[in-house]
């Protein structure tokens, strides 16, 4: 064989080589389930399709990429992964936990998970500014063997495996909630959360699909209260001054900030859903018999620690869900007990639905707060 023939065969075994490594990194196999712990991972839907990655010999290497950090519940989730990370059965299998919080542009993030991916973490857990602009970051994971897993604010593609609960369900609930108490008409605020996130779009689709159905006749006002207790607060106080009142309220966060901008203005209490702070359970607890009928579900940030353990799962080769909705925790004026839902000593911010029992978790308050929101770099 004469050098050019041999130097064109090199070329041919290199690029053979390089496909073939390409084909083991191109992503997740689909295959048949059931999955690994289906008392814990449910399936989202009846038709959801089931991966699996190949296995890697632990321990890992995770980092943790959140977008906006500006209310209780992104602090509680920060807070919530680190004490996860630092329980005994999970440090053996995690040698390294980063997080970074990028606030909301979505090039930033983008840019903080390509360099994960390229410093070789094994796995990436998202709560993601945007739900779109994905592709190329998957594309890029899958080519290095990287699992993404998008939590709470999923991303609108099925190709990466997400963990969360069923965002259009809890605003459908809080709608026929509010058409008990209510009825079929009257004014409605509905305080909205962050814009551009999958999760303020599907609670608010869900509960306009109920509250926009015929023979309702709603007068339905929207501000944008971003989950947090200072903006609800504000916006519910703005929008009060404008309307005058409101004969029930639809909050996706920051609930307690609305409860205390309609005593500010000394409005009366009108029935309320919202969502699992602790500080509205104690407000609804607390003024049930004044008219604070509440409902409050919880979106948990526990759900970070979840999306943690599915992606060890999925790193030791297991067979896991495309998407895992978890049920979805709530309570009334009717159920709240004390010590179990809500817990009235518990001065600071907190979102009372941390207990999992079918994935094995149940944070304490004293486990999270020892934690800090600061990134870990």
């Amino acid at each position: 064989m004469n050098k050019i023939a041999s130097a064109m065969l090199a070329v041919a075994v290199g690029v053979a080589l390089s496909m073939s490594g390409a084909a083991q990194a191109a992503g997740p196999k689909i295959v048949a389930g059931p999955g690994a712990l289906p008392e814990c991972f449910l399936p989202a839907a009846k038709d959801t399709k089931y991966f699996q990655w190949p296995a890697k010999k632990g321990p890992y290497r995770i980092a943790l990429s959140n977008g906006f950090v500006g209310n209780t519940w992104r602090i509680q989730m920060i807070k919530t992964a680190k004490a996860y990370a630092e329980l005994p059965e999970v440090k053996a299998d995690v040698k390294e936990f980063k997080v970074i919080s990028t606030g909301t542009d979505a090039a930033a993030q983008l840019g903080t998970i390509e360099d994960f991916i390229n410093q070789g973490f094994d796995a990436i857990i998202v709560n993601a500014v945007s739900t779109t602009g994905f592709d190329r970051i998957i594309r890029l994971a899958n080519q290095k063997g990287v699992i993404l897993v998008p939590f709470d604010n999923l991303l609108d593609t099925d190709q990466v495996m997400q963990m969360g609960e069923d965002q259009y369900l809890m605003g459908t609930m809080s709608a026929q909630w509010l058409e008990k108490y209510v009825g079929d008409h009257g004014k409605i605020l509905e305080v909205r959360g962050v814009p551009g996130n999958s999760v303020d779009r599907d609670r608010h689709e869900g509960f306009r699909s109920i509250m926009d159905k015929a023979p309702n006749k709603f007068e339905i006002t929207e501000v944008v209260g971003n989950w947090a207790t200072g903006d609800s607060q504000k916006v519910t106080a703005d929008a009060l001054a404008v309307q005058g009142h409101f004969d029930g309220i639809f909050t996706q966060g920051g609930s307690d900030g609305t409860v205390q901008a309609l005593m500010d203005a000394k409005a009366p209490f009108v029935p309320m859903s919202g969502e699992g702070e602790n500080n509205f359970r104690k407000q609804i607890a607390e003024h049930a018999k004044d008219g604070l009928k509440g409902m409050s579900y919880g979106q948990s940030p526990a759900l970070v620690a979840i999306a943690m353990k599915a992606a060890v799962s999925a790193l030791k080769g297991n067979v896991m869900p495309q998407k895992v909705f978890i049920p979805i925790p709530y309570a009334d004026f009717n159920t709240l007990k004390p010590g179990d839902n809500y817990f009235p000593d518990l001065d600071s911010q907190f979102f009372a639905a941390n207990s999992f029992p079918p994935c094995g978790m149940n944070f304490t308050a004293p486990q999270i707060m020892a934690q800090s929101e600061a990134n870990v770099k």
